[in-house]
C-alpha cells in the first residue's frame, strides 16, 4: 500500500486524509506544525460562509460536495454545517442584473436558488433595511461550515481507518531520490512516503519552493470582526446553534455577515490588498492568538463599518469588540492549485483552497492520486495551467492583488486585466496598433478583438444591407459591431487573422510518430504533408484537449495545442527517443481565409496552390516571395485559405507582403470576435469552453476524430469501448430574436425545466441571428424549441442541425 504524507492538518489536509482512507489508502500520515485541530492556519479563523454558486461549474461542484459532506458529519460538540441559507442583496441596478446572471448559474449548475423582493429579503433577514435594496438572491442549501469541527470529524474518521495525525511536526524539507519523493524531513527524523501532498495553506508556496516548484499564490490579509451584543439578535439563537438567519453578502460594498449567537460577524474586502511578508510573519503575529491572524487595522475598516450600518441600522448601537486581519491565499485567477510536480513524481499540491471548496478539492485530489484522473473536470485548477510569465514574482503579486480587489466585483466575461499587459505580442503588433486594434488578452498574449480601421467598411456593408444586432449594455461591453462586418467580409471576400498566440509544439525524433499515435485518438502516422485533427483523452475517455497534428517530415511533427497543460500531459509520458519543444514564441502565424484567399496568396508562391495541387488538410514547406513559410490548408472559420507559419523574425515582412498582395482584393485584418462567430457557424468546438475532460468525444460531437480501429492503442481507448450512449450532447441552437445575445453559462430550459446550459455564442451575419452551443439532453431533436435565460430576460431558440452554415463544406474545399 502506498505511504502518504499530507502536510497540513487544516480543512484541506483532513478532508484529503478522509477521502484517501475511504478509498482504501490507509497508510496516511497527516503532519502539522501546530496543535490539532486549531493548527494556526486559515482554517482556525475561517468564518465558514459557504455560498455554493460560482461562475465556474467546477468550483460550484466542489462547494456542492462540501455542503453534502459536511452536512453529514458528526462531531461531539455539535454541527459541522448549518444550512441557514444564503442571501445576496443588490443596492444598484448593475448588481441586481448580476444577481439574475448568478441565478442563471445556479440553475445551470443544479443549485436551488430564487430571486426575491426587498420585502422577502427583510422577512428572511429582519436586520436589513429593505428600503436600501432592490432585491436579493436566496439559496436555501448554503450556510455555515464549522471548519474546525469538520476538520476534526474527518481527521478522526481517517484515524479510525488507520491514518496517523501528528501535531507539532514541522516539515523541514522534502526527501527524494532525484526523480521521485521518498519522504519528509522533520525535527524527529524522516517520515518515509511514496506520495507527499502539500496542503499547507498559505505556507504552501514556501514548501513547494524547496522542491523547485513555483506556486502562484499570495498570502493576503482580510479583515473580519465581531460586534458587541445586538439587541435585535438577543434570544434568536442558542449557543449551540449560533445562527438562524441566512448568511448575507452585500457585495456592492464588499461586505459579508454572519451571526455569532447575539453578535454579528462582518468581513470586508473593501480595503486595499494586504499581502503578507512570510519572512516576518512570526514576528508580525507574535501578539495574536495564532500566526494566521495579523493585527487589526482599524482605519482600513472605517468605511466598511459605515456601509454595513447603512444596510443594517441595528449596528448604529454597536461596535466591533474583537477583530483581526486573517490570512488566506489568493491566486492570479482566483482558482485553486491542484496537481503533481512534473519534475518530482509523487509530490502533489492542493493549495489556495477556501473552506467552501475544501471537501470537493480533497475528493478530486484523492481521485487524481489513486485513479489517475478526477471524476470532474479540473483544468481551471490545474497546477500547470499558467504560462511562464504567470510564475514570475511580479505577475503573481500584481494579479493576485487584483483578484483580491475584484473578489466581489461584477466581472464581465470579456473583461481582462489592465496591469501587466503587452507582455506577449506577435510580430504583427505594431501594424495592429496602427489599424486600431482593440485587444483581448489570453495566456499573456495581446489578441486583437476587432479593428477600428474597419469602421468605414462596417458603415458601407450596413448601407448594402448588413443587419447589426441591437445589443443591451451588458452584451455591448468589450464588443463592437465592427466584428460583425469583419465576419461578413471574411465570408464574402478575404481577411487575415493573427493566429500567433495559438500554442505550437514540435514533436521530433525516431519515436515521434509512435508516441503521437499512443497519445492521440486519430491516425497521425500518415504521409509527410498530412494534417490531422485529433484528441488527447484521459484514462476515462474524457477530452483533455484537441490538437491539429501536421507531419512536416518523417520524424518531425508540428502540433497545434491549447494550453501549457498539453505540454505537461505530453512531457510526463515522453519516451527517450522523442523531443518535445514549445515553438510558439519563436514562430508566428497568419490565417488568410475567404473566397479570394487563393487570389491573394497564389501569385506569391512558387508551388501549386490549386485545390487539386494543395488539398484540404495538407501542409507544405515553401516560400511566399522570399519568406520561408509552412502553409497548412486548414480553416477554423470554414473558408478557403491557409494557416501560414513563419519564423518570428519574418513576421513584420509577412504581414506587409500579404497586406500589399491583398489590397486589390480588399483584404482586411479581422479579430477574435469575428473568428469566434465564424467557427461557431461551422460547428467547430473550443476546448475548455465547449468541451472538457468531463465529456466523451461522442457527446461533444467530435467522435469523427477517434479511430478505434487503428493498430496502436491510445490513452482512453479502453474507456471509450466501455462507454454507453451519452445522456447529453453539445448542440447548436439558433435564436429567434435577431437581437438576442448570450455570453455563455446561461441555463437552457424546455417547458420551464432547466435541461442544460450554454457554453459559447456568437452573432452570425450569415444567419442574422446569434448561434450558441449548449449541452442538452441527447434525445432533444433538431427543430425542438428551447428557452435561454439571460440576466432577467428569456430568449427563444431552436436546436439546429450542424454545421449551421455550409454543411456541404463547399466553401472550404474549392
Amino acid at each position: 500500500m502506498p505511504r502518504v504524507v499530507v502536510i497540513g492538518a487544516g480543512i484541506v489536509g483532513t478532508s484529503l486524509a478522509d477521502e484517501l482512507t475511504e478509498r482504501g489508502w490507509t497508510d496516511v500520515t497527516v503532519v502539522d506544525r501546530g496543535p490539532l485541530f486549531a493548527t494556526g492556519g486559515s482554517t482556525s479563523h475561517a468564518p465558514g460562509l459557504v455560498f455554493q454558486t460560482n461562475p465556474s461549474k467546477t468550483m460550484t461542484a466542489f462547494a456542492k460536495y462540501t455542503v453534502e459532506k459536511f452536512g453529514a458529519l458528526r462531531h461531539p460538540d455539535g454541527w459541522a454545517f448549518n444550512a441557514v441559507g444564503g442571501l445576496e442583496v443588490a443596492t444598484t441596478p448593475e448588481r441586481w442584473a448580476d444577481l439574475h446572471r448568478k441565478a442563471g448559474w445556479a440553475q445551470a449548475w443544479g443549485i436551488e436558488g430564487n430571486l426575491v423582493t426587498p420585502a422577502e429579503c427583510a422577512a428572511m433577514h429582519p436586520l436589513i433595511d429593505s428600503d436600501r435594496i432592490l432585491g436579493g438572491f436566496h439559496t436555501p442549501a448554503d450556510g455555515l461550515a464549522k471548519a474546525l469541527r469538520a476538520a476534526e470529524a474527518q481527521g478522526r474518521r481517517a484515524e479510525a481507518r488507520g491514518a496517523t495525525l501528528r501535531p507539532y511536526t514541522e516539515v523541514l524539507g522534502i526527501v527524494d531520490d532525484g526523480s521521485r519523493v521518498t519522504g519528509v524531513r522533520t525535527a524527529d527524523g524522516v517520515i518515509d512516503a511514496d506520495v507527499v501532498v502539500c496542503a499547507a495553506g498559505f505556507w504552501g508556496a514556501q514548501i513547494a519552493k524547496q522542491v523547485g516548484l513555483v506556486l502562484p499564490l499570495v498570502p493576503m490579509a482580510h479583515q473580519y470582526g465581531r460586534t458587541g451584543r445586538i439587541e435585535a439578535l438577543v434570544g434568536r439563537n442558542t449557543e449551540s446553534a449560533e445562527a438562524g438567519l441566512p448568511i448575507l453578502r452585500h457585495q456592492d460594498q464588499d461586505l459579508y455577515f454572519r451571526e455569532h449567537v447575539d453578535r454579528l460577524g462582518i468581513g470586508s474586502y473593501s480595503h486595499k490588498p494586504m499581502p503578507v511578508d512570510m519572512s516576518t510573519l512570526l514576528s508580525d503575529t507574535a501578539g495574536e492568538p495564532m500566526p494566521s491572524m495579523m493585527p487589526f487595522t482599524e482605519e482600513d475598516f472605517a468605511p466598511a463599518w459605515k456601509a454595513a450600518a447603512e444596510l443594517i441600522p441595528a449596528l448604529d448601537d454597536s461596535k466591533l469588540e474583537e477583530a483581526f486581519n486573517g490570512i488566506f491565499s489568493f491566486t492570479p485567477d482566483g482558482f485553486s492549485l491542484i496537481g503533481e510536480h512534473r519534475e518530482l513524481a509523487g509530490f502533489w499540491v492542493a493549495e489556495a483552497v477556501w473552506v467552501t471548496h475544501s471537501a470537493g478539492v480533497a475528493r478530486a485530489t484523492a481521485e487524481w492520486i489513486i485513479d489517475g484522473t478526477p471524476s470532474i473536470d479540473t483544468h481551471e485548477c490545474d497546477l500547470y495551467r499558467f504560462e511562464d510569465i504567470a510564475r514570475s514574482p511580479s505577475f503573481i503579486m500584481q494579479t493576485s492583488s487584483q483578484a483580491f480587489v475584484e473578489v466581489y466585483d461584477v466581472i464581465h466575461p470579456h473583461q481582462y486585466r489592465t496591469a501587466l499587459r503587452g507582455l506577449r505580442t506577435s510580430p504583427f503588433h505594431a501594424r495592429q496598433v496602427e489599424s486600431g486594434a482593440y485587444f483581448y488578452e489570453g495566456g499573456g498574449w495581446e489578441r486583437p478583438a476587432w479593428y477600428e480601421a474597419n469602421a468605414e467598411l462596417t458603415q458601407r456593408l450596413c448601407a448594402e444591407g448588413l443587419a447589426l444586432p441591437e445589443r443591451d449594455d451588458w452584451a455591448s461591453k468589450f464588443w463592437s459591431p465592427i466584428s460583425v462586418a469583419e465576419a461578413q467580409w471574411t465570408r464574402e471576400n478575404v481577411a487575415m487573422y493573427d493566429m500567433t498566440p495559438l500554442t505550437r509544439y514540435e514533436v521530433s525524433g525516431a519515436g515521434a510518430a509512435a508516441f503521437l499515435q499512443q497519445m492521440t485518438t486519430n491516425n497521425v502516422d500518415k504521409s509527410v504533408g498530412s494534417v490531422t485533427y485529433t484528441l488527447l483523452l484521459d484514462e476515462t475517455g474524457g477530452i483533455r484537449s484537441d490538437l491539429t497534428v501536421a507531419r512536416l517530415g518523417p520524424q518531425t511533427f508540428q502540433v497545434g495545442a491549447n494550453s501549457p497543460m498539453d505540454f505537461d500531459w505530453l512531457s510526463r509520458r515522453l519516451p527517450g527517443d522523442v523531443v518535445l519543444r514549445d515553438i510558439t514564441g519563436g514562430t508566428c502565424c497568419l490565417g488568410v481565409w475567404g473566397p479570394a484567399a487563393r487570389d491573394v496568396v497564389a501569385p506569391l508562391c512558387p508551388d501549386d496552390l490549386s485545390h487539386q495541387g494543395f488539398r484540404y488538410f495538407r501542409a507544405i514547406s515553401t516560400y511566399l516571395d522570399a519568406i520561408p513559410v509552412t502553409m497548412m490548408r486548414v480553416s477554423y472559420v470554414g473558408e478557403l485559405g491557409w494557416e501560414i507559419y513563419a519564423g518570428a523574425e519574418y513576421g513584420a515582412a509577412l504581414w506587409g507582403l500579404l497586406a500589399r498582395a491583398g489590397e486589390p482584393h480588399g483584404i482586411i485584418p479581422a479579430g477574435r470576435i469575428a473568428f469566434n462567430s465564424l467557427r461557431i457557424e461551422k460547428g467547430y468546438r473550443s476546448w475548455g469552453t465547449d468541451m472538457t475532460a468531463e465529456h466523451l468525444p461522442a457527446a461533444a460531437g467530435i467522435d469523427f476524430a477517434v479511430r478505434m480501429a487503428k493498430a496502436s492503442d491510445f490513452v482512453g481507448r479502453a474507456a471509450l469501448k466501455r462507454a454507453s450512449a451519452p445522456a447529453s450532447m453539445l448542440r447548436s441552437i439558433v435564436f429567434d430574436d435577431p437581437n438576442a445575445a448570450v455570453l455563455g453559462k446561461e441555463p437552457v430550459s424546455v417547458d420551464g425545466a432547466c435541461v442544460g446550459y450554454v457554453t459559447s455564442a456568437g452573432y452570425s451575419p450569415t444567419m442574422g441571428r446569434t448561434i450558441a452551443y449548449a449541452w442538452l439532453p441527447a434525445q432533444l431533436g433538431v427543430g425542438e424549441a428551447v428557452t435561454v435565460a439571460y440576466r432577467g430576460s428569456e430568449f427563444a431558440a431552436v436546436v439546429h442541425a450542424e454545421p449551421v452554415v455550409d454543411p456541404e463544406m463547399a466553401r472550404i474545399k474549392r
